[in-house]
């Protein structure tokens, strides 16, 4: 199968070298196996006739038979169009051409019966459909064709005459010369017991489906198949690491139960209490622990953190606590060190502006193994950072790392690999986080401590200005902070942003008898603690920043964020941003202030912030609108590789493909057994460097 579809596109019949060219650049189709994978995005329904008295504007492409009874030519030079009058039994229709018009007087005869398609739009009382696809009726045609596929084109190829028709001409010819090289590649008991169309089927119906019912079906096969081994091969990858790699086996909780029967400063909620017995499940099993902590802001996964780390230092090893920036790894130090004071543990913090004398001693004492816990920035990746024992690395906000600095962390530990806790605030749409970290075992908390309230979100434009400044006079005299978060630092030219110097001289204005902090990316470090601190105390009442403070502070005097210019943020900084109130007992505010105009996309971020403060939920809603490749910012291996599926639609799909390939595994992790022959010939059939299993070539 492979080498017919490894075949470079020029060859394939009408296209050539030139317009090859233009595929390889345009779409990325090098040969017939890309081509033949270059799917519709949508399909015109060219299975029904409509007459012409039931023409409605707010109809999709139709399809009409009937004859021309007169052409004419109307305008002059550049406005010169063609209007021909189209007629049936019921009525009759213009049809319009701008361009082209001798070309289209050259073959069109008055009185001869032709099939017209396109869009139907309203002109006065009259309707007409501009530039339509017109056929001569044949026999064929008049049963009704198919529905006919669209494929995704680009502007430049279709200034050389590539559109979707050309495209839907070439995978015609492709597909006449492919039938008999297309194998299956799933085990025929996998076709039977989920009603599978077999692969050859589906690859022809998903271009030329005769009906509706045959595209769904087509549609589910592929995209069913693309899932299974995405998902093979990330749970092959962990059952490969977890097999390679044995982890360090804790038995010992003593510290854990001292810590959690004196000094537990809250009642743990069921969900944490679930994650850290699923953690400790993962260190008594003698397997190296690779997982995921969800959690959205305050649920306490740091407090998860904690437990865990009291779990590896009872059993005499030494843990690393990795955060993305020196503000949040200032904090989670602070936050811990508290913690760990109390049970005579040493802990220590290490970043990019650490003194020398400091790291001096730092290194010294962890080459001895007298530091248990550190806590810090990339710069615990440094080799010279050598820990004597470490048992577990703890990494926050795990988006911001790659995986090969995963992987450098696990280098760290001399005699074994260390247990790897990652652990992120961002939430995950479940379909996205199996894929995206389908290799890592996924824990998730979702309850908040008791006592908190839910944060209440109000949307406001500009013209609610003086409501808004007057809400927030009335909190800072309960003695409240407030926030105030703007999208960018300088005026852009491009961009009528309020900027934050701005922003910052209205606001002092208006409240002159308040203290204001404020904050920015260009600030040094030292600078941005000073003021950040001075918030902290309670010495400033606002803050006014861009969107530095996005992680990490934690003021639990603070209970409004005002963001401004809130459409221009995407949802999940929106629900970031929102996390940063809402840490006391106090009930906590987010405004969030736009103009007037906003587009469609826009409104329904801000609906979803008013209507709901699950972080789960507004992740899902989330992937909708911006795909998954930018809502993790990243091109996660082997993730925006998908050619059918989509994970913001698929979940149901990727759940079954999920759960067969996890059984598949279970029963025969190799693949050698007769029945598991087929996938194991596709994955050697590919090239090893292919990350999606599911492609043809």
């Amino acid at each position: 199968m492979t080498q017919f579809f490894e075949r470079n596109i020029e060859f394939l019949k009408g296209v050539g070298p030139q317009r090859a060219d233009l595929l390889n650049k345009e779409l990325e189709i090098f040969t017939f196996g890309d081509l033949i994978q270059h799917y519709p995005f949508r399909y015109e329904d060219r299975t029904k006739f409509y007459k012409i008295n039931q023409v409605r504007d707010d109809m999709p492409f139709i399809q009409i038979i009937g004859q021309f009874t007169r052409f004419q030519t109307i305008g002059v030079g550049r406005k010169q169009r063609l209007v021909g009058t189209f007629n049936d039994d019921t009525g009759s229709i213009d049809l319009v051409w701008f361009q082209g018009i001798k070309y289209v007087q050259g073959r069109l005869i008055v009185g001869a019966q032709y099939i017209v398609f396109g869009k139907a739009s309203r002109f006065g009382s009259k309707f007409n459909i501009a530039h339509p696809e017109v056929e001569p009726v044949t026999e064929k045609g008049k049963l009704g064709n198919y529905l006919h596929p669209v494929y995704p084109t680009t502007e430049k190829l279709k200034n050389r005459f590539i559109d979707a028709k050309a495209i839907s001409k070439m995978m015609k010819m492709l597909l006449v010369e492919a039938v008999n090289h297309i194998t299956e590649t799933l085990p025929p008991q996998m076709l039977e017991q989920h009603k599978l169309l077999d692969k050859k089927n589906a690859l022809i119906k998903v271009h030329f489906p005769r009906n509706q019912q045959e595209l769904t079906k087509a549609r589910y096969r592929l995209k069913f198949e693309e899932l299974f081994y995405v998902q093979l091969r990330l749970l092959k990858l962990k059952i490969t690491r977890m097999d390679t790699f044995p982890g360090i086996r804790f038995t010992n909780s003593e510290l854990l139960n001292e810590y959690y029967q004196n000094h537990l400063p809250f009642q743990l909620t069921n969900a944490q209490k679930r994650v850290v017995k699923e953690i400790y499940g993962d260190f008594r099993s003698g397997k190296q622990m690779n997982r995921l902590v969800q959690g959205d802001v305050g649920s306490g996964k740091t407090m998860v953190a904690f437990l865990s780390m009291l779990i590896a230092i009872s059993n005499g090893t030494q843990c690393a606590f990795m955060a993305p920036t020196e503000i949040l790894a200032e904090q989670h130090f602070k936050g811990l060190k508290e913690y760990a004071d109390l049970m005579g543990i040493r802990i220590a913090r290490l970043t990019g502006s650490s003194k020398t004398s400091e790291r001096k001693i730092i290194d010294q004492m962890l080459r001895d193994g007298d530091l248990q816990i550190l806590v810090g920035t990339h710069a615990l990746l440094e080799d010279k950072v050598k820990f004597k024992n470490i048992g577990l690395a703890v990494i926050d906000e795990q988006h911001r790392f790659g995986v090969a600095q995963r992987a450098k962390l696990w280098k760290k530990g001399q005699k074994a690999y260390p247990h790897v806790l990652v652990m992120t605030a961002t939430p995950i749409p479940r379909t996205l986080a199996m894929t995206l970290y389908g290799d890592l075992d996924i824990s998730v908390i979702d309850e908040l401590p008791a006592g908190r309230k839910p944060i209440k979100t109000y949307h406001w434009m500009d013209n609610h200005r003086l409501k808004m400044f007057s809400f927030l006079e009335k909190e800072i005299e309960l003695g409240r902070q407030v926030y105030i978060v703007y999208p960018l630092i300088e005026e852009s030219e491009k961009m009528d942003y309020k900027d934050l110097m701005d922003g910052y001289e209205s606001i002092s204005r208006r409240f002159p008898n308040y203290h204001l902090s404020i904050v920015h990316g260009k600030m040094k470090p030292e600078d941005k603690e000073f003021e950040m601190q001075r918030f902290v105390k309670g010495e400033t009442q606002i803050m006014v920043a861009t969107t530095v403070i996005e992680v990490g502070v934690n003021v639990p005097n603070a209970s409004v964020m005002v963001i401004e210019n809130a459409e221009r943020f995407g949802l999940s900084q929106l629900h970031q941003l929102r996390g940063r109130v809402g840490r006391g007992a106090d009930q906590s505010y987010c405004i969030l202030m736009s103009g007037v105009k906003l587009s469609k996309e826009a409104k329904t971020r801000l609906q979803t912030m008013v209507d709901t403060t699950d972080g789960f939920k507004i992740s899902e809603v989330d992937l909708k609108l911006r795909g998954p490749g930018d809502l993790m910012g990243t091109q996660q291996s082997g993730l925006m590789d998908l050619m059918i599926a989509d994970l913001g639609t698929d979940t149901e799909v990727l759940k079954l493909a999920r759960s067969v390939a996890t059984e598949v595994l279970s029963k025969d992790p190799d693949l050698t057994t007769p029945q598991n022959r087929v996938i194991k010939q596709h994955i050697d059939s590919l090239k090893k460097s292919t990350v999606n299993w599911s492609r043809i070539s």
